[in-house]
């Protein structure tokens, strides 16, 4: 499974005003809540709960301004990605304790160990290359960093 195939242009955003991690949690979070056709009714806050509870784990901000939150979720059938980019970035406790303007989360069925660790893997590649990360800051709307995500992730 390719992340390029989970992510849809309903669960990517451009946001400007936030000014907390928790506040990009949330956001993630309404967006990975939202109907899947899978019939997991989820809400935000199971979603927030479960992202939140790998944060207190230690943060998922990989440095250079990116971060992954993600999650399992006993709930859900599919995995489940969303995209936000802010404006200005957030304090997210990354190991290179710079803010981070770029996150990508995921959840996963609970029991999908090796599959949740591929698709973290294939955002890590993905996120390591400088040339995706410019695309996906210079993206001037949510549709062009849809198509800029995409792209990225095709490539991983």
């Amino acid at each position: 499974m390719q992340i390029a195939d989970l992510l849809s242009p309903d669960r990517v955003s451009l946001e400007s005003g936030i000014a907390s991690k928790k506040r990009a949690l949330e956001l993630l979070s309404e967006a990975l809540a939202s109907d899947d056709g899978d019939g997991a009714g989820l809400t935000a806050n199971q979603v927030f709960d479960a992202l939140s509870a790998r944060e207190k784990l230690g943060s998922t901000g990989l440095g250079h301004g990116v971060a992954i939150p993600h999650g399992r979720m006993a709930e859900i059938g599919n995995p489940r990605v969303a995209l936000l980019r802010l404006h200005e970035g957030v304090d997210f406790d990354a190991i290179d304790h710079e803010p981070v303007d770029v996150l990508i989360a995921l959840i996963v069925p609970e029991a999908s160990t090796s599959e949740h660790l591929d698709l973290l893997a294939q955002l890590a590649r993905a996120l390591s290359q400088p040339d995706n990360i410019a695309a996906i800051r210079r993206a001037a709307d949510a549709t062009a960093l849809y198509q800029a995500a995409t792209s990225a992730f095709r490539d991983a």
